[in-house]
C-alpha cells in the first residue's frame, strides 16, 4: 500500500496495489473510488484532501 499527498493541489492518494484501474466512481464529492476489472478497490483519491480530513500530511500506520 502506498500513500500519497499532494500539497499543491490538496490531494491525497491511497493505494492498494499495482492492478491497472478498469473503472473509476465518484462515491461522493470529491471521493474517487478505483476499481479494477474484477471489482476490488485498487485505490482512493481525495480531492480538498485538508478540508476533509485535519492534517492530511500527516500519517499514522499501525499494523
Amino acid at each position: 500500500m502506498k500513500v500519497k499527498y499532494d500539497k499543491e493541489v490538496d490531494m491525497l492518494y491511497i493505494k492498494f496495489s499495482d492492478v491497472q484501474i478498469s473503472e473509476s466512481n465518484e462515491d461522493k464529492p470529491g471521493i474517487i473510488l478505483d476499481y479494477a476489472a474484477d471489482g476490488s478497490v485498487v485505490g482512493i483519491e481525495m480531492l480538498n484532501a485538508s478540508i476533509k480530513i485535519p492534517k492530511p500530511n500527516i500519517m499514522e500506520l499501525e499494523v
